[in-house]
């Protein structure tokens, strides 16, 4: 049977450990941010300059001013940087 792909972020997630940072690129790698283990602390850099990536913002709350390199609307952590070049 294959996976879902909520089973396929949930299993990715998974074996993330703590105090990795990760670049997430375009696509399904992007949904990964919002299955973390409670406890453990990754930092995402999304592929369009932005290092501190938070997940996917709840409904009414998103920010068109931060989106990754999919043009999804993001959030940030407390301890983003932006960088260009």
């Amino acid at each position: 049977m294959a996976w879902s792909k909520e089973e396929i972020y949930q299993i990715t997630a998974e074996e993330l450990k703590d105090g990795l940072y990760v670049n997430l690129g375009i696509g399904m790698p992007t949904h990964v941010a919002n299955y973390i283990p409670k406890g453990v602390n990754v930092i995402f850099q999304s592929e369009n300059g932005m290092l501190g990536m938070g997940p996917f913002p709840y409904a009414g709350e998103e920010d068109p001013d931060l989106i990754n390199a999919g043009k999804q609307t993001i959030t940030a952590i407390s301890t983003v940087a932006f960088h260009s070049g």
